[in-house]
């Protein structure tokens, strides 16, 4: 019959296209992919306006178990759902291949996305470079291949759009090890901040100028939910702002017309309501623990 790869936009349950719906409400299977990305509610409220069931499908599923999804599709409509556009992630180009090997028709049906709705930062699309991925650093583990797009993009005027890790049911290898049991970590959602901290160490590293405290950025939050928070300011300002809860991103800006900077005074820090982010103060490992019980 039919694979959907249904879009299911940036907010919430009610985003996803008339078409889409449809497709869902036909569909003897439906899958949520669960990622790439994450939506503004939860798989509850997912199936009680779908009137389905859903299947969470992590990233082993998706990519190890993947002909579980699209094998139903030779003889059956199924569904699987992606948090924004179904193709901003390469998983989903190989989900077609597969299909289009097993001779499975595909139909794509498109929505927002973190790679359109980042317009509402006031920045136009087409002056968007290479997209970037920062991912969560991990100990000497710190990949800075980004780091080579982001100065292509600056070398040409060119904002960079830099989505930021996210690492949902990671499994725990020490758990494993001690106790033989396969045990998943808590999610985790890289911050503006962090993303911010990463990439000034590796400017630290590099010293090419491409990525400092003074260069000018935007940090986005929540985007296409309605308590989405957008600001912009140096990197250095932007450091200290809590940007709430997830998902974040980060606009490194480029040339910046004079037309579109009167639009980013609006959302210049200091002039929308922002907290201050708590930072811990480091512990000095010297110090005397005297006081201590």
């Amino acid at each position: 019959m039919v694979l959907y790869l249904i879009g299911l936009g940036l907010g919430d349950h009610k985003d996803v296209t008339l078409r889409g719906y449809e497709c869902i409400k036909e569909s003897v299977a439906v899958y949520l992919e669960y990622y790439t990305s994450i939506l503004g509610v939860d798989k509850a409220k997912l199936e009680e306006f779908y009137q389905k069931p859903i299947v969470l499908a992590d990233r082993e599923y998706v990519e190890s178990r993947a002909e579980e999804i699209y094998g139903q599709a030779k003889e059956h409509k199924v569904s699987l759902l992606v948090v924004g556009d179904p193709l901003a992630a390469t998983t989903h180009v190989d989900m077609i291949l597969r299909c289009r090997k097993e001779g499975i028709p595909v139909e794509v049906i498109h929505n927002a996305s973190a790679m359109n709705a980042v317009a509402s930062c006031g920045l136009p699309l087409y002056q968007f470079g290479y997209t970037v991925s920062i991912p969560l650093f991990e100990g000497e583990w710190r990949p800075s291949s980004f780091y080579e797009r982001i100065q292509y993009n600056q070398k040409g005027g060119m904002h960079t759009l830099c989505l930021l890790d996210i690492k949902v049911k990671e499994p725990d290898y020490d758990a494993l090890t001690k106790h033989g049991k396969v045990r998943f970590l808590p999610p985790r959602f890289m911050t503006v901040n962090v993303a911010i901290e990463q990439l000034l160490s590796v400017e630290e590293e590099k010293k090419e100028g491409v990525v400092t405290a003074d260069h000018y950025g935007i940090g986005v939050a929540r985007l296409g939910q309605p308590d989405q928070l957008i600001v912009y300011g140096k990197l250095g300002e932007l450091l200290d702002v809590d940007f709430g809860a997830p998902l974040h991103s980060l606009v490194l800006c480029g040339e910046i017309h004079p037309l579109e900077q009167e639009l980013l005074e609006y959302i210049r820090v200091g002039n929308i309501p922002t907290k201050k982010i708590e930072r811990v103060a480091e512990v000095d490992d010297n110090a005397s623990d005297a006081g201590s019980v």
